[in-house]
């Protein structure tokens, strides 16, 4: 099979590229390296079957041939990162709904199946025990430019369904929870190596707010064997699935698993929203996905705890840091 994945350089597109390439598949890359990096698949540069290309999704023309040649589209290409939401919006609602648009429009043409990587932003302010597929979404006033990647990622739900109603295009939409691991960056707001870091180089280890939001965690090797999975899946054509893990966590107790398996002397402080990122922030309290419907499909379940994922980024950065290559 050929594949093609927006925004491949990015760091859960270089682990799916290397999960496809392993099993003998070929692979096609694009990415502006915005918020990707050569790095991240500096090592996959020999392999058998690997393209890339260094250019936007906005290039239609160049999508067109893209899309033509591959028998699947993954499509991650998408800014990302609070801090990156945050501080270019026009970027954000640009890059995400208008790549999402072209990807669509030419896949269309030629009938190519698309995943499309959507968010648990998409859940917003609600505030149910967990979050399902079919819940209501409730996100903030338009006013904040922090719900302007979950609206952006919503509306490329509504155009990738409306494709597939219309216009029968093979379509799979997954919302990822917090996914995680090596090669992931702190620099637009990744929670767990940005703790993970400064743990390592000794500094204080920042919560932004009050530390009882909650979150769950998903490894990217298990996000990555679902995606496969799925992908493979007649029965996924047309819907929508939670992609996530099953422990809750707050970022104060997140906070502290990460200085205690790293032995870190680091302090932990508290940062108001405000300072960490635009005066009147607003954050979701809990964010914890039901993964019924993809457990029921496909027998996905996560293997991974926080503790593997900590050490994994720990590791990661730790290689990184050591490499000649820094």
């Amino acid at each position: 099979m050929k594949y093609l994945i927006t925004g491949g350089a990015g760091f859960i597109g270089s682990h799916l590229a290397e999960g496809l390439l392993h099993r003998g598949d070929e692979v096609s890359l694009i990415d502006d390296l915005s918020t990707g990096s050569m790095a991240n698949i500096g090592h996959l540069k020999g392999e058998t079957g690997l393209r890339y290309v260094i250019d936007s999704v906005l290039n239609k023309p160049l999508m067109a041939e893209l899309v033509d040649e591959a028998d699947m589209v993954f499509h991650l290409a998408a800014a990302v990162g609070v801090r990156l939401i945050v501080e270019s919006p026009v970027q954000t609602i640009e890059t995400n709904i208008r790549g999402t648009e072209i990807v669509l429009e030419v896949a269309a043409k030629k009938k190519r199946p698309v995943v499309i990587f959507s968010t648990s932003e998409v859940y917003g302010k609600s505030d149910g025990a967990k979050f399902a597929e079919t819940d209501d979404l409730i996100l903030g006033p338009s006013v904040k430019s922090r719900w302007s990647y979950a609206a952006s990622k919503l509306i490329d739900e509504f155009l990738a369904l409306a494709y597939y109603k219309e216009k029968k295009l093979p379509v799979i939409i997954v919302r990822l929870f917090n996914t995680v691991g090596a090669r992931q960056t702190g620099r637009y707001g990744m929670v767990v190596p940005r703790l993970v870091q400064q743990a390592l180089a000794g500094e204080a280890i920042t919560i932004f707010g009050d530390g009882q939001q909650t979150r769950t965690f998903t490894h990217v090797m298990d996000a990555v064997s679902a995606i496969l999975k799925l992908a493979e899946e007649p029965g996924a054509i047309g819907e929508i699935f939670n992609v996530g893990g099953r422990e809750e966590i707050t970022i104060e107790r997140l906070a502290h698993r990460v200085k205690d398996l790293l032995r870190s002397p680091s302090p932990i402080i508290h940062i108001p929203y405000d300072e960490a990122y635009e005066q009147g922030f607003e954050d979701m309290r809990r964010r914890v996905p039901d993964i019924t419907k993809i457990q029921t499909l496909i027998g996905y379940e996560p293997r991974h705890s926080i503790e593997d994922i900590i050490l994994d980024v720990a590791e990661y950065q730790k290689a990184s840091r050591s490499s000649p290559r820094q």
